[in-house]
Parts: structure tokens; C-alpha cells; sequence
């Protein structure tokens, strides 16, 4: 019988070479199945059972953040879902171990989607106005988050030559290495072309960090700009435009998702810009849709019936 660490380096390396996972997610897992490991005294595969299972989600359920407070639910299930993978990986590989089918999942509330309404939008970009390189860089940023629909850790990766400005699409490598089309409205072209007139480094990022002071050739990574500032950009340029929400860069992502289905947008061909593996995540979007069903209704229910048939 292998030991729980040798089980443990052979999942990793199958989540990652098999299933296509990300360093950070293959790191994330291993960390979630040490901790576990520690807490049971796990050595052996056999010696996970559905008794230990069910005392660790106990004590998930219990622990104290660093802040003092619970762990959330959606928390408490990742550490779930770990687990169960790494059965089913043993259970594949005729370990015999505690059955994966019999780890459930708590239900967790209804996820609130956070969008702005285009007057709060307008606004946004309003406030990101100015010729200086890094009132140019800011607006850019806005403008190409909420026309692509990017995430953060894709609008920092990206690189000057990456993004096609002449035909306003291009593609990107999203979670678990996926790529999909990403397209940039003829605004955000506009505003992009701009930022990039008034650069005056050679660094290939498309975003970087202001480049007063620079006056040498600088490393690639020199420049580039963190997705932590991008947070502090969009949350300080936020509260100058007076909106009250907490505004963060997913803010715009779900912003892009809302006003595509508020247009028409079909919800899969928004999964697919979104780069969602499963259309249950772009079904978080789906009380856009919701708000217009009395419309489609009455629009649309009983028009071949009429009023002289109601008594």
C-alpha cells in the first residue's frame, strides 16, 4: 500500500499534467490536503474515513479566520471538493480509500452579482479624464475591463503586441490554460491607442506602472502593473466618481456580463466570452434576465386569444 504522500505526489502531478490545472491551483490543492492530512494524522490512504471526514468539516466549520471570523461556506466546500477529487483519483488507481460519493456539499446562499447601472459607468470613465500618461493608462484600463470583460490577472498579463487594436479582437489564456476570443469595443480601441501615444517606456506590457523617473531601458517586469494596483486604481477612481458600491475589477467583468444579456446576449454565447467552463457560473447573471420575463410576457403571451373570449 503506497503512502499518503506518495498518493498525494502522484495526484498532484495528474491534476496538473492530466487535468490541465495551473501551478497556483496545484499548489492550492496541495495545501488544502496537507492541512487535512495534519488535522487526521493521516499516514495511509486507508486511514481516511467518512467518520475523519466529517469531524474536519466540523472543525472548518468552527475555525476562526486571522480577523475573527467564520470561514464561508463557499470556503469550507473548496476544501470539500479537494478532498473528494483526490478519493476519486484513488479510487481510479484501485487505492482503497473512504468513498468520494459520499462527501456532500453545504448549501451556500445565492451568490449577488455586483454590477454598475451605465449612468454609474459613465461616470467611472468620467472621472479617469486627463492627458497625463496616467490618467491615460487608468481610462484605458476601465474602458478595455468593461468592453472585454477580462479578468484582472488576464489585463496584467498582457503585452503591447498581444492586443490587436486594427481589428479590436484578440485572444487570451484564461483558468486551467483555456483560451478564448476576447473583443475590445471601438471605444476602448480609441483610448488605448491614446495611452499607448503617450508612453514613453519600451516595456512590452500593454499596462504598466507610471514611467516618470525611469530614464534606462528597464526589465519586462520593471513596469508591468500588479493586479493589486489595478484593485487600488478602479476602487480610488470609484469613490471619486461618488459611487457608493465597493467597486473592484470583477466589478466591470460582471458589469460586461450584465449589459450583453440586458441587450439580447443569449447566456451561452456569454459563457463563452466569459471564458466559464460551466454555464452554472454564468447563471449567476441570470437576474438580468429575470427583470425582463413580465415584459417578454406581456409582450409576447396570448396574442392569439382575444379579449371577447374572457367573460
Amino acid at each position: 500500500m503506497p503512502t499518503i504522500a506518495a498518493c498525494l505526489m502522484k495526484f498532484l502531478e495528474y491534476v496538473e499534467i492530466e487535468r490541465g490545472r495551473s501551478p497556483k491551483t496545484v499548489e492550492s490543492y496541495d495545501r488544502v490536503l496537507r492541512d487535512f492530512f495534519r488535522f487526521g494524522k493521516i499516514q495511509d490512504p486507508k486511514d481516511i474515513t467518512l467518520d475523519m471526514i466529517r469531524k474536519y468539516r466540523i472543525f472548518l466549520n468552527r475555525k476562526q479566520t486571522v480577523r475573527g471570523g467564520e470561514l464561508k461556506k463557499i470556503t469550507q466546500n473548496y476544501h470539500g471538493i479537494v478532498l473528494r477529487g483526490f478519493l476519486r483519483y484513488l479510487a481510479k488507481e484501485g487505492i482503497a480509500s473512504a468513498e468520494p460519493e459520499r462527501i456532500e456539499m453545504a448549501k451556500v446562499p445565492e451568490r449577488q452579482v455586483d454590477f454598475l447601472e451605465p449612468e454609474e459607468l459613465e461616470r467611472l470613465f468620467a472621472v479617469a479624464e486627463g492627458k497625463s500618461e496616467v490618467a491615460c493608462r487608468d481610462r484605458a484600463l476601465l474602458e478595455l475591463l468593461f468592453s472585454s470583460g477580462l479578468r484582472v490577472s488576464e489585463l496584467v498579463g498582457l503585452d503591447r503586441e498581444s492586443v490587436n487594436l486594427e481589428t479590436g479582437e484578440f485572444s487570451v489564456r484564461g483558468k486551467g490554460g483555456k483560451v478564448r476570443m476576447v473583443f475590445v469595443s471601438d471605444r476602448a480601441r480609441a483610448v488605448i491607442s491614446s495611452y499607448l501615444e503617450v508612453r514613453k517606456d519600451i516595456d512590452p506590457a500593454l499596462f504598466v506602472s507610471t514611467t516618470k523617473g525611469f530614464t534606462r531601458k528597464t526589465a519586462r517586469d520593471d513596469l508591468r502593473i500588479t493586479v493589486r494596483t489595478v484593485e487600488r486604481i478602479v476602487a480610488r477612481l470609484a469613490t471619486k466618481a461618488g459611487i457608493m458600491k465597493s467597486v473592484h475589477p470583477h466589478t466591470l467583468r460582471h458589469s460586461f456580463a450584465t449589459d450583453l444579456l440586458r441587450n439580447g446576449a443569449d447566456i451561452r454565447s456569454v459563457q463563452a466570452l466569459l471564458g466559464h467552463s460551466s454555464i452554472t457560473t454564468t447563471q449567476i447573471y441570470t437576474h438580468v434576465t429575470d427583470e425582463g420575463l413580465r415584459e417578454v410576457h406581456e409582450k409576447f403571451h396570448g396574442k392569439g386569444r382575444g379579449m371577447e373570449n374572457a367573460e
